[in-house]
C-alpha cells in the first residue's frame, strides 16, 4: 500500500461523506480553472492545503513532496509559454529579455511572463484540490459516488482495475530493482543501462502475467461485468454543507470584488 492510499483510509476526515468532499473539491477546482485568476488560485491553494494538512492531519513534509511530483511537467509547460523564438527581430513585441543564438532570436515578453505565472498558480490551485480528495477519500468511496451519478459501468471498472495495477506495477518494480541492485546491477553506467532494459522487459512480462491471473480469478468467481464492493455507511452533515456553501460563496464574491487584481 502506497502512502497516498494509506492516508486516504487513515486520515482524520475519512468519516466525512465522500459526496461532500467531492462536491467541495470539484467546485473549487472547476471555478479556479474557469476564471484563471491568480488571486482565486492562491485562495484555493491556501484553503485546500489548510484542510489537507490541518484538517485531515496529513504530514506537512509528505504533502510538500507530493507537490513536487508534477513540478517537472509544470516547469516544462511554463518554459514553452515563457520563452519565444523568432527569426525576424522586427516581429518581437517589446521584449523584457532577448538574446540571439545562431541567428535565432530568443525572447520573453510581458504577455508570455503573465501567462506563465497564471499557469503556475492555476495548476497549483487545481493540484491542491485533487490532493485533498485523494488524500482524504478512499478510491472505492469515489467510485461509489460515480455509480450513484450513473457513470458508465465500463469506465468505473477500468478505473478500478487500473488503480489495482498501480500497486501491482510498483510492487513488481521494487522487487526487480532490489534484486538487481543486490547483484551490483547499477554499479556502472553501462551496467545500469543494461539492467534498466532487463527491468523494463521483465516488468512488462510479469504485469501481463498478473493481469492474466486476475482475469482467470474474476471469471472463476462468476464475474458478470460488474465489480461489487461493500459500501461504507456515511451520513450527511448539515454543518459540513453549510461550510461548503459559505466558503464557495465567499470565493465567488472575492472574485467579483477583487478578481484580476493580481493579474494586471
Amino acid at each position: 500500500m502506497i502512502l497516498i492510499d494509506k492516508y486516504a483510509y487513515m486520515n482524520r476526515w475519512q468519516h466525512i461523506h465522500p459526496i461532500e468532499k467531492m462536491a467541495f473539491t470539484f467546485f473549487l477546482m472547476l471555478f479556479s480553472l474557469t476564471v484563471k485568476d491568480t488571486l482565486i488560485s492562491l485562495i484555493t491553494f491556501t484553503v485546500m492545503s489548510a484542510f489537507t494538512i490541518l484538517g485531515a492531519k496529513i504530514p506537512f513534509k509528505y504533502y510538500i513532496k507530493l507537490l513536487l511530483v508534477p513540478g517537472f511537467f509544470l516547469l516544462t509547460g511554463m518554459l514553452t509559454i515563457l520563452i519565444l523564438f523568432t527569426g525576424n527581430y522586427n516581429f518581437i513585441p517589446t521584449p523584457l529579455w532577448t538574446t540571439r543564438v545562431f541567428g535565432l532570436h530568443i525572447f520573453i515578453t510581458k504577455h508570455s511572463l503573465e501567462m506563465a505565472i497564471q499557469l503556475f498558480y492555476t495548476v497549483l490551485g487545481s493540484i491542491s484540490c485533487l490532493y485533498f480528495l485523494t488524500l482524504t477519500t478512499p478510491i472505492h468511496d469515489i467510485l461509489h459516488v460515480f455509480r450513484k451519478l450513473r457513470v458508465p459501468t465500463l469506465l468505473i471498472e477500468l478505473i478500478e482495475i487500473t488503480y489495482r495495477f498501480i500497486f501491482v506495477f510498483l510492487e513488481t518494480l521494487l522487487k526487480i530493482h532490489q534484486a538487481q541492485n543486490s547483484r551490483l546491477g547499477y554499479i556502472t553506467i553501462k551496467q545500469s543501462l543494461h539492467s534498466l532494459g532487463l527491468l523494463i522487459s521483465s516488468l512488462l512480462l510479469q504485469v501481463f502475467q498478473r493481469s492474466k491471473e486476475l482475469t482467470i480469478t474474476m471469471n472463476s468467481r462468476c464475474y458478470m461485468d460488474d465489480i461489487k464492493l461493500l459500501e461504507d455507511d456515511y451520513s450527511f452533515s448539515k454543518r459540513n454543507w453549510l461550510c461548503i456553501v459559505l466558503i464557495s460563496i465567499s470565493i465567488v464574491a472575492i472574485y467579483f470584488a477583487f478578481g484580476g487584481s493580481l493579474n494586471g
